[in-house]
C-alpha cells in the first residue's frame, strides 16, 4: 500500500458504482477510479454479437437518414454509455464477417433428419418506403438428438422462389439426411419443400392448422373443436391416429362441414409424424420449437421498430440466432434421446431422401 516505484503509472482514487445486467440478474460493481487514465475491466466490454448488432443498426439508421427523433428514442432504449461506437467502427466489419461465416458454415458434419422452417416479419426501409421483410429461419435436429440453427435469410415475402432459394442454399452447404420437414402450410413454402427436399415427408404444423380451422367456425365453438382435434394427436399408434382423424372429421362435420373438409384434405400432411418413432411425436407435430427463437428476434427487433435497410435486419437476426445456437452447442441438452434416434435409423420403412438439382 502506498508504494511508489519508477514503473508505477497511476494510483487508485476511490471507486464508482455500476450496475451490470446479466442473464443471472443485476450485478452491483465497484469500478476503481484512477488519478490518471481510466480503468475499464474486460468484463464490461461489449462482446455479445446481439449488442454489437443493435449498436450497428443505430449507427446505420443515422447514416441512412432515419429521423433524428426516432434514432434518439432508440438510443435511449439501448441506454448507451459514453464512448458509443462510431458508424464506421472496424468492429462492425469484424462482426459482419463473423455473422456471414455463421450463415455460410458447412452443414456436412452430421445428418439432420428433422428440419423446422418458419418465418417472422419486421419493418424496414426499402427504396424510401417502409415495407415488411420476412426473416426465414431453419433449425434442425441432428442424428444424435441435438439441435442447431442451420440457416437464416431475409426477403420481401414468402414466395416459392424465395423459399426454394433458401432451401437450395442449405443443401449447397451440405444439409443432408432430411426425412421430415415441419412447417406451416404457406403455399409458397410447401411448393418449395416438395420441389427441393425430394424424398422428405412434410408435416403440417398442427398449431397453425387449428388456427386455420377457427376462421370458418363460430367463436363459441372454437374451444370444443380444438379439444376434439387434439384427440387425433393423443393416439398410441399410426393406425389409430389416422382412424381417429376420420372419426373426428365425421363427428364435427355434422354441424361444421367445412371443418370436416379441412381435416380430410389435410389428413396426409397432418399425420405425417405418425410414420416416425413414437418418442418423437410430440416434438415433431408443430413448429413450436421455433417459438423461442421468434420471441428472441421479436424482443430485439421491437426495440428498433423500423430498420434502415434489409441488411440491418439480417445482421440483427443472425446475431440473435448465433447466440442461441452457441447456447445449444455449449450447453448441450438432447432434444431427442440417442436411443430414440437409433430407432429412427434402424426403421427400414423410412427412406433417405433423394437429391434434386432443379
Amino acid at each position: 500500500m502506498g508504494e511508489h516505484t519508477d514503473t508505477r503509472t497511476t494510483w487508485r482514487n476511490g471507486h464508482r458504482e455500476k450496475t451490470v445486467t446479466t442473464q443471472a440478474g443485476d450485478l452491483e460493481l465497484a469500478i476503481p477510479k484512477l488519478r490518471a487514465g481510466s480503468f475499464f475491466p474486460s468484463l464490461l466490454e461489449r462482446r455479445r454479437r446481439i449488442d454489437q448488432a443493435l449498436y450497428a443498426v443505430v449507427m446505420e439508421a443515422y447514416v441512412h437518414g432515419v429521423s433524428t427523433r426516432s434514432v434518439d428514442d432508440l438510443v435511449k432504449v439501448l441506454a448507451p454509455t459514453p464512448g458509443y461506437p462510431r458508424a464506421r467502427s472496424p468492429g462492425y466489419a469484424d462482426l459482419d464477417e463473423q455473422l456471414e461465416a455463421f450463415r455460410a458454415r458447412p452443414l456436412d458434419h452430421i445428418r439432420f433428419p428433422y428440419l423446422f422452417l418458419d418465418a417472422t416479419y419486421v419493418k424496414a426501409r426499402v427504396d424510401h418506403r417502409i415495407v415488411s421483410q420476412a426473416i426465414v429461419i431453419a433449425t434442425g435436429v441432428t442424428q444424435d438428438g441435438g439441435r442447431e440453427v442451420v440457416g437464416v435469410m431475409v426477403g420481401d415475402s414468402e414466395t416459392e422462389v424465395f423459399w426454394a432459394q433458401f432451401l437450395r442454399h442449405l443443401r449447397e452447404r451440405g444439409l443432408s439426411g432430411v426425412r421430415l420437414v415441419i412447417s406451416d402450410s404457406h403455399s409458397g413454402l410447401v411448393k418449395a419443400i416438395r420441389k427441393v427436399m425430394l424424398g422428405a415427408a412434410w408435416q403440417r404444423c398442427r398449431v397453425h392448422f387449428v388456427r386455420n380451422v377457427f376462421a370458418p367456425i363460430p367463436k363459441g365453438s372454437a374451444e370444443m373443436v380444438a379439444a376434439t382435434i387434439r384427440t387425433v394427436f393423443a393416439q398410441p399408434t399410426a393406425d389409430t391416429v389416422r382412424t381417429q382423424l376420420d372419426t373426428v372429421a365425421d363427428m364435427l362435420g355434422r354441424q361444421l362441414p367445412k371443418v370436416r373438409e379441412m381435416l380430410l384434405e389435410a389428413k396426409e400432411d397432418l399425420t405425417a409424424f405418425a410414420d416416425f418413432p413414437h418418442q418423437h411425436w410430440k416434438k415433431i407435430q408443430s413448429t413450436n420449437p421455433l417459438e423461442r427463437l421468434n420471441r428472441e428476434i421479436k424482443r430485439c427487433t421491437d426495440v428498433v421498430q423500423v430498420f434502415p435497410n434489409p441488411t440491418a435486419v439480417l445482421r440483427l437476426a443472425t446475431a440473435v440466432l448465433a447466440e442461441l445456437h452457441d447456447e445449444w452447442i455449449a450447453f448441450p441438452r438432447r432434444y431427442l434421446s440417442n436411443e430414440s434416434m437409433d430407432a429412427l435409423y434402424t426403421d427400414d420403412t423410412i427412406v433417405l431422401p433423394a437429391t434434386s438439382d432443379d
